[in-house]
């Protein structure tokens, strides 16, 4: 079932879709070997954001980014020392620590320790496909960046999968 609310001023001509449920939101495709519980809460933003909790959303890809540099061994300080350490060690580009920076980091923050304030739809997008990128950068090819992570002492041996 579905519900359409439109505001026509009694001409259909001039009809302005103001609501339809239920909401969806393209879900983005991240690589098979990001982490059950990481997948879990990159999702579950995606469900928020389908029905237009963008706060709530926000703060879930937050997380989503915290979670995936802690399970590639960026274990100490806070977040944005997490970022700025997966770029020196060249798992992430500055370009891509930029983003993770300003469009995931400062929006989840802002929405966990500041004053209310909205965010937007065009926030979200920004913070999902940037999330989606680092998830694709870090387990896209794996072998690789495991194998990086293992010499920079941030994973143990890291065992290649078979191929």
């Amino acid at each position: 079932m579905a519900v359409l609310a439109q505001h026509d001023g009694r001409d259909r001509a001039v009809a302005e879709l103001i609501d339809f449920f239920p909401r969806s939101i393209n879900t983005l495709n991240i690589p098979a070997a990001v982490p059950k519980d990481i997948k879990t809460e990159f999702r579950e933003s995606e469900l928020a954001g389908s029905v237009g909790a963008w706060r709530a959303a926000s703060a879930m890809l937050r997380s989503t980014l915290e979670k995936t540099l802690k399970a590639n061994g960026f274990t100490k300080g806070n977040l944005a020392s997490k970022i700025d350490e997966a770029a020196a060690d060249g798992v992430i580009t500055e370009a891509r620590a930029k983003r993770a920076h300003d469009d995931i980091r400062v929006l989840g923050n802002d929405v966990l320790h500041d004053a209310w304030r909205e965010v937007t739809q065009e926030e979200f997008d920004l913070a999902h496909k940037y999330t989606q990128r680092i998830l694709e950068d870090l387990y896209d090819d794996r072998n690789s960046v495991g194998a990086l992570l293992t010499a920079k002492s941030r994973l143990p041996l890291f065992a290649k999968a078979a191929s």
